[in-house]
């Protein structure tokens, strides 16, 4: 008797013990409803002798779960860029950018999950070096599979691989023609790690 009793209790702290754990992570995960706000930062020099380059970029993004699986957000871009050489005008080249980005998570409501992006850009940028400019206008379109996996409650780590990407541009100048560049493939330069907070 004594042993089925204390069998029966461990039968019921076990399994109390996995609903505890299974309740406390129902909230890792994205539901319809969140909010999630992402972005990156860097920043970067480079030196050869006495050529010099240095970079500056800033690109929030928000996102809101239409369904348990799809996403549908916005995102703004910023990039500073600045060439100096010797004897040479600074180069100079400012880019903007702002688009529409979707996502579908496979398994949303779980800690691991993993997703597919779709994003289209507009993209204005202009050169500058001396006394000249340039001014010119694009538009870019790319695919991006990744993985998802919160560390907290509200926190989630990302890396995501971009594979396909299509992108015109063409300078403001008469007579001009678009320069079109269609990528497909994966290399560590195509891997993004990132932080993403959901509301």
């Amino acid at each position: 008797m004594k042993k089925l009793l204390l069998l029966s209790a461990i039968a019921v702290f076990g399994f109390s013990n996995v609903n505890a754990q299974e309740e406390g992570e129902s909230t890792k995960g994205y539901a319809k409803g969140n909010i999630i706000v992402t972005g990156s930062l860097s920043i970067g020099s480079e030196s050869t002798g006495d050529d010099k380059e240095s970079s500056f970029g800033f690109s929030p993004k928000a996102g809101y779960f239409l369904t348990e699986n799809i996403v549908l957000g916005i995102n703004l871009g910023y990039t500073s860029t600045k060439i100096e050489e010797p004897n040479v005008d600074d180069i100079k080249r400012n880019m903007l950018e702002a688009g529409l980005f979707g996502r579908y998570y496979i398994t949303p409501a779980k800690q691991f999950s993993i997703f597919g992006e779709l994003g289209a850009n507009y993209q204005t940028s202009k050169w500058e070096q001396g006394s000249n400019d340039l001014d010119t206008n694009g538009f870019n379109v790319g695919f991006a599979p990744g993985i998802s996996y919160f560390v907290s409650d509200c926190i989630a780590l990302e890396a995501s691989f971009g594979v396909l990407n299509y992108t015109t541009s063409e300078p403001d100048v008469t007579g001009s023609e678009a320069t079109n560049n269609f990528n497909f493939g994966l290399n560590l330069s195509d891997i993004n790690f990132g932080m993403v907070f959901k509301f």
